[in-house]
């Protein structure tokens, strides 16, 4: 009888501890957290995040007419008619603290994925220049106008191409240090 009780007693143990074993090894490899340290490891990551349709949860638009839809779900038609009214030549600084900040995060175009990779490829490189040509954008398809992709682009370019210029002409020093030699 009490072989018989320390035999069961074996073969749940056995078996519980096989069973542990299996779900810790089936669990997927938690991701890395924080920045990348070589430039390999960041290649790496952003070439994965690049080609996922969600990054933390969130959808993640492929391309400029994916992210119309998107956004035309998430904005509520009240909210679209007040963009309406807000003038092109402004609608990236009315929107820039709210909608682009938004898009920053969520689309994750600091860290890439697959929208910031596509508007890189069209010539936008800065996620705040990211979201403002996004918003510019959609404030024109609002309108039913068309976007101008290429011209748009063009534009963020240039205009990001002058700010570098006039800040490398200008060219701030940072710290000025005076020494003295020293006497032999």
């Amino acid at each position: 009888m009490c072989k018989k009780l320390i035999v069961k007693t074996f073969i749940v143990l056995f078996a519980l501890n096989t069973f542990t074993i299996s779900a810790v090894q089936a669990q997927p490899e938690p991701k890395p957290e924080g920045p990348a340290n070589t430039e390999e490891e960041y290649q790496k990551r952003y070439n994965e995040r690049i080609t996922k349709d969600k990054l933390h949860g969130v959808y993640i638009p492929k391309n400029l007419d994916d992210a119309f839809a998107q956004l035309d779900k998430s904005i509520s038609a009240e909210s679209k008619e007040k963009i309406k009214t807000i003038p092109e030549d402004t609608v990236d600084a009315a929107l820039r603290n709210r909608l682009g900040r938004w898009m920053i995060t969520n689309w994750c175009f600091y860290e890439g994925s697959r929208f910031s990779h596509y508007l890189r490829s069209a010539g936008v490189t800065y996620p705040d220049d990211m979201a403002d040509f996004t918003i510019i954008a959609y404030h024109r398809h609002l309108h039913g106008k068309p976007v101008e992709l290429r011209e748009l682009a063009k534009f963020y370019r240039e205009t990001r191409k002058k700010a570098f210029e006039a800040e490398k002409k200008e060219g701030k020093v940072l710290k000025e240090e005076v020494r003295k030699k020293p006497k032999n």
